[in-house]
């Protein structure tokens, strides 16, 4: 069941990172995929939202998201 949440959540998520121009909106991004994959997962969903924004804003400073 965690593994189906995981995929849709993914599903949902990625095709918007073509459509993100600034970093508040990656990060705003990142910290909602992060938030849906650690509570899928069983994780701590604060903890998953702090990493993935961190990602999500920092991705185009370390040339992942250009």
């Amino acid at each position: 069941m965690q593994i189906k949440r995981i995929v849709l959540a993914v599903a949902l998520i990625v095709p918007l990172a073509g459509c993100l121009d600034t970093d508040a909106e990656r990060g705003l991004a990142g910290a909602a995929g992060g938030a849906v994959i650690a509570d899928a997962t069983g994780g701590s969903a604060l903890t998953g939202a702090l990493i993935g924004g961190a990602g999500g804003v920092f991705c185009d400073d370390v040339g992942v998201c250009r």
